[in-house]
């Protein structure tokens, strides 16, 4: 099992490049999985899971995520973002750094966002996206999200803005943007969108496809991270022996002997501090009645 976060490049989807890492790696048969899509325009952290890594993916599409973004005001498009067609243009010549800033604050914290047509969200078994490219809009409840942070980086004139973002998983930040020039009365669209964290991973942990080839090549050591680096961001609960013994069963276990006095809260990584490390036994959660329910369950390496 393992991870290796990639430094996704414009161009190429979220699935050709996992495609191309199962290839350099080898590994056409093994079971693969990447932690949040990206759109082919955007670039960043794209954490990928092999084999056994693959039952984490739940927890790193739950984790927050970061983003750098550039919005342009002005012109609305039908995707939200740079790829689609324009649907209408507004002049924005009394645009300013202080106006943009001002409109930043309603969007900060917990949100309602309606998420756009052109994504993969299902309406009666259908993606949005399938309903758009025919020409048919249809109603999409909006959904809570949160924005944790939002911090303007620059303001480019006459009608360009680089925002940071750090948001709770669902945001769409294409929606952002269009929500933001409407709120300034000009409209906008994204034109540029790097992520730069997801969860517990950075782009300062993130290779790329090159780098990641050359590497191969080279036979030089992989930045391969285990199981315990990726769930850093969940609290950590250790178990003995006959603890992980019972866990690795499915049998019955109080809640309160796996905390030891702790007030944890699930999702929640049990480790055993055996002989060669500390090993992952299971992501585990409390149950109804108290005991430990096990979200995900893992195999000895």
């Amino acid at each position: 099992m393992s991870i290796i976060i990639i430094d996704k490049p414009t161009g190429p989807s979220s699935f050709s490049v996992v495609w191309r890492v199962r290839s350099l790696l080898g590994r056409p048969r093994e079971k693969v999985g990447h932690g949040g899509t990206l759109d082919p325009f955007a670039s960043g952290v794209l954490p990928i899971c092999f084999g056994e890594a693959t039952k984490i993916l739940t927890f790193l599409l739950d984790a927050d995520k970061s983003y750098e973004a550039v919005v342009r005001f002005g012109v609305e498009t039908d995707t939200l973002d740079v790829t689609g067609q324009t649907v209408s243009q507004h002049a924005t010549d009394g645009l300013t750094a202080a106006a943009i800033e001002a409109a930043l604050a309603p969007f900060r914290g917990p949100i309602e966002q309606v998420p756009p047509m052109y994504s993969a969200l299902k309406r009666d078994g259908r993606p949005l996206y399938a309903y758009a490219r025919a020409g048919q809009t249809v109603e999409r409840p909006p959904r809570k999200v949160t924005i944790h942070e939002l911090e303007m980086l620059a303001f480019e004139a006459p009608d360009r803005a680089r925002l940071r973002i750090r948001c709770s998983k669902g945001t769409y930040i294409r929606s952002l943007a269009a929500d933001l020039g409407h709120s300034l009365g000009v409209g906008a669209h994204l034109v540029e969108l790097r992520r730069t964290a997801s969860g517990p991973f950075c782009l300062e942990r993130a290779i790329t496809l090159d780098e990641l080839d050359a590497r191969i090549s080279d036979k030089r050591p992989l930045p391969l991270l285990s199981l315990l680096e990726a769930l850093a961001h969940l609290p950590t609960a250790i178990v003995d022996e006959s603890q992980a013994f019972v866990i690795e069963r499915g049998q019955r276990m109080d809640w309160a002997s796996l905390c030891h006095g702790r007030d944890l809260s699930g999702p929640v990584c049990a480790v055993y501090e055996g002989e060669n490390g500390p090993s992952l036994v299971a992501v585990v959660t409390q149950g109804l009645e108290g005991n430990v329910k096990i979200l995900r369950g893992f195999r000895k390496a």
